[in-house]
C-alpha cells in the first residue's frame, strides 16, 4: 500500500510543482488550450500516462479547459504517486 505524504513532504510540493496547488488532499491544476480538439488530445495523452502508472486522475473538461485533481484514495490523500503523475503531466506541456 502506498503511504500518504507526511507534512514535510507536503511542504516542499509548492517548490517541486509550482503550477499545481495543494487543496486539502488533492493536487490541482487547470490547463487552457486553443480549442476542444487540443484539450481532448491532451486528455488522451494524460490517459495513456495514467494507465501506464495505474493511477488515474479526477478531471473535468469543458471546451478548451481541462481541470485535473490528483489524490491517492488507497492512501487517504496525497502520495508519491500523485507527485509522479503530476510531473509526467507537466512534461507533456
Amino acid at each position: 500500500m502506498v503511504e500518504k505524504l507526511d507534512d514535510e513532504a507536503r511542504a516542499v510540493l509548492a517548490a517541486q510543482l509550482p503550477d499545481w496547488q495543494v487543496d486539502g488532499e488533492h493536487l490541482k491544476r487547470s490547463f487552457r488550450f486553443k480549442d476542444f480538439s487540443e484539450a481532448f488530445g491532451f486528455m488522451a495523452r494524460v490517459a495513456l500516462l495514467a494507465e501506464a502508472q495505474d493511477h488515474h486522475p479526477e478531471w473535468f473538461n469543458v471546451w478548451n479547459r481541462v481541470d485535473i485533481a490528483l489524490t491517492t484514495h488507497d492512501a487517504g490523500g496525497l502520495s508519491v504517486r500523485d507527485v509522479k503523475l503530476a510531473r509526467a503531466i507537466d512534461a507533456l506541456i
